[in-house]
């Protein structure tokens, strides 16, 4: 969907948003006459406007001010919003004084009907519950057991499928394959339902997953686009689309939920619950009221967007880099035969089931390249909070209480004053020490998985998964870009899918 073909904007708004916006540019600039001596705000590099015309390319123009600014401002009408790449800041935010940023109306309002009442849209004794739900489940061995046992599964599928590419010298769209494999795993994993989108047996599945991805976009668009309020009360343009969206995934959820039902209550043993969602129906027992279906279906879509999104959307940056990587691609392919030590004929199912927690564990290679990956293309690029009252970051600056503050981990991992003069190579090596082992950074720096109170609860989960899906395919195959000229973009969306997919060709390595 391009929405910059599909802007309708009257010239005469357009004259006034830019004479108001300069404006406002130079009252908060301290050049007009309201200039205040005793506050000191980050300096301006726009208004919030100029992100309209910059929406194909927006997380590189947040890098190419930060560049610039380090931190700065975006001015608008009725608030600013100011995007931050220094690691203190992030910690302030984050940690130090997290009760002060906030999800608030304002990412409310855009989240909701996407989200919903979901651990990404909501604050308070909402997000405590979800969190702390979640919190439990990610903990317990059985769902750790049981999701490697799943992703072994699905990598072998994905392999196999991978395999009939090659036979035929076919090429492939790997991301396409990434998403549908992840989201047959997430579906087995947090909900116990088996989808088997990969191998394309289930219709519903591939619409739910091309209208997930189109109302991500249109739900991202919401933040730059200033009448989108006033479409979704027409139901005119992209609110008619994301709305014609959302009926996709709320029927195709409604329906998930009164099938898991129907199986909790078939089950002989009903205290066998090995995934998320049994977990959250046993909770509704006790609490109807609150823990609805509703609920239940923005808790799902929220545990969809974490665990098939940003784990897909990595996996394909990583192949990417690989194949922009050869030598890369070989190191990450000689560590995993070499800590397997699997016969040369070993099949791939039994491979992949060979793929114990400690094995991975030893692939520190593998997993600083997934880390290198997740530095410059991370799943969420930008992510921001609402200042609640007025407030002194640690660079010294002011925000005004519902300021819009954004950290940006796209733009952080290009930061050079953060990671040096080669910020902006693919350089696995450098999570490494001396001997080979990975040295974490810290998350107020290093931002994929966030940091602080709202860390991802699911970070290892998705550091294993992709690791097993690695590992299976690269022990079989060598993948190269079918068109090395190319040029690889990313989608403007609330997650970094690539643009147009990514165009593969895997070849056996014989073995």
């Amino acid at each position: 969907m391009d929405f910059l073909s599909n802007i309708t904007i009257p010239l005469t708004a357009i004259a006034a948003t830019l004479l108001i916006s300069i404006l406002a540019l130079k009252i908060f600039a301290g050049i007009g006459p309201e200039k205040k001596k005793k506050k000191r705000y980050h300096p301006v590099a726009g208004t919030i406007y100029h992100q309209m015309l910059e929406f194909h390319r927006l997380h590189d123009y947040h890098t190419d001010l930060a560049r610039k600014y380090k931190n700065f401002r975006l001015v608008g009408l009725d608030h600013n919003q100011v995007y931050i790449t220094d690691p203190a800041n992030v910690e302030y935010i984050l940690k130090t004084n997290f009760d002060n940023y906030g999800k608030e109306s304002y990412h409310y309002d855009r989240l909701a009907d996407f989200f919903g009442d979901g651990i990404f849209a909501v604050d308070g004794d909402k997000w405590r519950h979800q969190r702390k739900v979640a919190s439990y489940d990610f903990s317990t061995r059985i769902l750790r057991v049981f999701s490697s046992g799943v992703f072994q599964s699905n990598a072998a599928k994905l392999a196999h499928k991978v395999s009939e590419y090659a036979n035929y010298n076919q090429a492939m769209d790997a991301q396409d394959l990434f998403m549908k494999s992840t989201m047959d795993s997430i579906f087995k994993v947090a909900f116990g339902i088996e989808l088997n989108t990969l191998y394309g047996s289930s219709e519903e599945g591939n619409a739910f997953g091309k209208a997930f991805d189109d109302s991500s976009e249109v739900t991202l668009w919401r933040y730059v686009d200033i009448f989108w309020k006033m479409k979704r009360f027409l139901n005119i343009g992209t609110e008619f689309e994301l709305k014609r969206n959302i009926k996709v995934l709320d029927d195709f959820l409604y329906k998930l939920i009164h099938r898991k039902k129907e199986l909790i209550l078939s089950q002989k043993d009903p205290m066998k619950k090995e995934d998320i969602l049994s977990r959250f129906l046993e909770l509704s027992k006790d609490d109807p009221k609150n823990i609805n279906d509703r609920y239940l279906r923005d808790i799902i879509l929220n545990f969809i967007i974490a665990g098939k999104d940003t784990t897909a959307i990595t996996l394909s940056w990583f192949f990417y880099m690989l194949c922009v990587n050869p030598h890369v691609q070989e190191k990450v392919a000689q560590e995993v035969k070499v800590i397997m030590e699997a016969n040369d004929r070993t099949p791939i199912d039994e491979f992949a089931t060979s793929l114990t927690e400690e094995a991975i564990n030893k692939m520190n290679y593998l997993h600083a390249a997934l880390t290198e990956t997740l530095r410059l293309y991370p799943g969420v690029p930008v992510d921001s909070k609402v200042c609640r009252s007025d407030d002194t970051l640690p660079d010294g600056f002011d925000v005004g209480r519902g300021d819009v503050v954004a950290y940006t981990p796209y733009a952080m991992g290009r930061m050079r004053f953060l990671w040096g003069e080669d910020a902006e190579v693919f350089r696995p090596e450098r999570w490494l020490d001396d001997d080979g082992v990975f040295q974490p950074e810290s998350s107020f720096k290093f931002t994929a998985f966030q940091a602080g109170l709202r860390t991802c609860l699911g970070k290892e989960f998705a550091y294993r998964q992709m690791k097993i899906f690695a590992a299976v395919l690269l022990r079989f195959f060598t993948f190269k870009l079918t068109d090395k000229n190319k040029q690889v973009k990313y989608r403007t969306m609330l997650t970094l899918h690539i643009s147009e997919g990514l165009q593969l060709q895997a070849f056996s390595r014989g073995i």
